[in-house]
């Protein structure tokens, strides 16, 4: 047992294992990605135990502005500080708190009001704020202007008004306008540079992230690949198919929303990648797809894994290795046991989300023509 960081612990409901030494946090994660894959060597990697994550979705509420509480969906702990996010996000923690310290919130119960989140995103190489409102509020008009207000004090470099309607809990939405700033994010992995949408997914620990994209083109550099294509499933805004490009005579990526397929064609122009193509396409068609008989794979699915389609495509194409990463370790066992002509050869746990249960596993799969 360690004292808690954080003053709001265990009244909070984000990270719950604060009370737990950082050492027995990442054993106890590593001892459940063995149970999953019983293999032994497992590669662990970690790094900031806190002042970590890049991202956090903060709900207005009465006080201001904060997380749920621990164990409830309507009731709201108004949050000054919060010791997993990095300085640049509490920098912005604080300005908004400053300037929005009285407004119309949306009340969960009663459905109505107008500020609802503010998505906060700091990667390495710029920062913004997405004010997501209750597109069904009469006082929008009043919400922007304060908003356009803020943008001129505001240390963020991009600001969006976002809507959502006022039965939907989401924080992202294709209905958004910029007041300052791009839409485009930036993050740079490797020498690589990524432009991201606001509204877009991306990995929330910029260090960890670039850390295991270090150990999957490590990984990959210890097969002779020139002759192989490469296919980068759920493949986002492009960073492993860019990242690896070098390695192989094509790629393709391929990803289901067409927001991050734009912003992956972007960022092939503007690293100079020739031989990569991004198509939006939901992997269980993959079948729809002519690719190479000479094939290596890098899967990165969501927490549902990939569908029963989609690995049977995988079977039918036989590539040589799958590079299988996965935030949903249990869901990875699930999946893994469905790859019956392919064996482990390596696992690594890389902890992007200290001070939590979960983590990212990587497993490098290669396929076992005995079997």
């Amino acid at each position: 047992m360690v004292m808690p960081l954080c003053e709001y612990f265990g009244k909070c409901g984000g990270c719950n294992l604060q009370h737990i030494d950082y050492s027995n946090q990442i054993e106890n994660k590593k001892k459940a990605l063995f149970n999953i894959t019983k293999f032994d060597n497992i590669n662990v990697f970690s790094d900031k135990e806190y002042f970590y994550r890049n991202r956090m979705d903060m709900i207005f509420n009465h006080n201001g502005i904060g997380f749920r509480k621990k164990g409830t969906w309507s009731e709201f702990l108004d949050i000054n500080k919060c010791v997993i996010s990095n300085e640049k996000l509490n920098i912005l923690i604080n300005e908004i708190r400053a300037f929005f310290n009285d407004v119309d919130y949306f009340d969960l119960k009663k459905q109505s009001g107008t500020f609802r989140y503010v998505v906060i995103r700091t990667p390495n190489k710029s920062s913004s704020l997405s004010f997501v409102l209750n597109s069904d509020s009469t006082n929008i008009s009043e919400a922007i202007e304060k908003i356009k207000e803020f943008s001129n004090i505001s240390s963020a470099e991009n600001i969006a008004v976002t809507y959502v309607k006022h039965n939907s809990d989401m924080s992202i939405s294709d209905d958004f306008f910029m007041v300052k700033g791009s839409e485009f994010l930036r993050e740079d992995y490797l020498g690589k540079s990524f432009l991201f949408s606001i509204q877009g997914f991306f990995q929330n620990n910029s260090v960890m992230a670039e850390k295991m994209h270090f150990y999957v083109n490590s990984k990959l550099k210890e097969y002779i690949t020139k002759d192989f294509d490469l296919l980068d499933l759920y493949g986002g805004v492009g960073t492993f198919g860019i990242i690896n490009s070098d390695l192989f005579n094509k790629v393709t990526i391929v990803e289901s929303v067409k927001s991050c397929i734009d912003a992956a064609n972007i960022n092939i122009k503007n690293n100079n990648i020739l031989n990569a193509e991004a198509i939006t396409l939901d992997a269980i068609n993959l079948k729809k797809l002519k690719l190479s008989n000479k094939l290596f794979v890098i899967t990165d699915p969501p927490r549902s894994g990939m569908h029963p389609k989609t690995i049977l495509q995988l079977k039918i194409l036989k590539p040589q290795v799958i590079i299988y990463i996965s935030c949903n370790i249990q869901q990875l066992g699930k999946d893994l046991a469905k790859f019956k002509y392919y064996k482990i050869k390596s696992a690594a746990l890389f902890d992007l989300f200290p001070q939590t249960n979960h983590c990212e596993a990587v497993i490098e799969l290669v396929r076992n023509e005995d079997l």
